[in-house]
């Protein structure tokens, strides 16, 4: 294309920055390539071949796909809307996500959330395996394939129903909830590892120091649990915020056991930001839940 725009091998090297015999070489190799002759050289200049005039023409078709291309890519990245796919354990998926989309829609309308609620486990298998582009878990992971950032503080209490006899006191020893039927979350919860960490680093002990009458899958069952009158539980502050409000359950520190944690974002170090992706973190590293 630059020697058909120059008219002669001279200008076209130095338009290029080339040698003279170098330009030379590269259109005989793509003659070679093409197995014709592509460009008649005379007197006066330059003038293509029959079958030079069809390359030409191919040529100029491909470099404006190629600026099209540069173009769509310029565009795709500073789109403000596009869907974001995420994976979050039970409490942000549950109580804290919902309320920062809502926030969300109304300053970025076309940016759509997908949120698929796992346990901190699968969720970080699945932003490894690429099923979900971003991750919202209760516990700090180590891994050197991720970006992980500290988002939300949360504190873990003892959750009684209104009318317990431990309602009415303003803690609650570890003792009295040994003696207590004992509600806890399956394994791969964050919440059932901070516990489990705690009651063996502070008080060398394990779960079987509990009256563990059952396990549930959610913090919304073990709620519903509570409130039937099965037994108590050791809860994040989020899940239980509307049923205190309500006046149907009591939360209680437990004597010298300061549980608290703090919630995650993680995602592959690889993972390419587009603008919406980068609009949705703006909210989330901003956004305090319930303040």
């Amino acid at each position: 294309m630059a020697l058909v725009a120059a008219g002669s091998f001279t200008r076209a090297a130095a338009k290029l920055s080339l040698s003279q015999p170098s330009l030379t070489k590269q259109i005989q190799n793509l003659e070679e390539a093409v197995g014709s002759r592509l460009v008649n050289r005379g007197v006066t200049g330059i003038s293509l071949t029959p079958e030079g005039h069809i390359i030409y023409d191919h040529a100029k078709r491909i470099n404006r796909l190629r600026d099209d291309a540069k173009e769509r890519i310029v565009r795709q990245k500073n789109q403000e809307s596009g869907h974001i796919y995420v994976s979050a354990s039970t409490i942000p998926a549950t109580y804290i996500l919902p309320h920062l989309i809502s926030r969300l829609k109304q300053i970025h309308h076309g940016i759509q959330v997908h949120i698929q609620m796992r346990d901190s486990e699968e969720t970080l298998q699945n932003i490894l395996n690429d099923q979900a582009e971003m991750g919202f878990i209760g516990k700090e992971p180590v891994n050197k394939k991720l970006v992980v950032q500290r988002l939300w503080k949360d504190h873990l209490v003892l959750a009684v129903p209104f009318d317990h006899p431990l309602a009415k006191q303003r803690t609650a020893r570890i003792e009295d909830l040994t003696k207590m039927p004992f509600i806890i979350r399956e394994k791969g919860s964050a919440t059932r590892d901070l516990i489990e960490e705690y009651l063996e680093k502070q008080l060398g002990t394990n779960l079987s120091c509990f009256n563990v009458i059952c396990e549930m899958g959610s913090s919304e069952a073990v709620k519903e649990a509570i409130l039937a009158g099965l037994g108590v539980s050791i809860l994040s502050s989020f899940a239980i915020r509307r049923e205190m409000s309500q006046g149907l359950l009591t939360a209680l520190p437990v004597s010298d056991w300061n549980m608290e944690r703090y919630f995650y974002l993680v995602y592959k170090k690889q993972f390419h930001l587009m603008m919406y992706h980068r609009n949705f973190l703006d909210l989330v590293k901003r956004y305090f839940p319930f303040k």
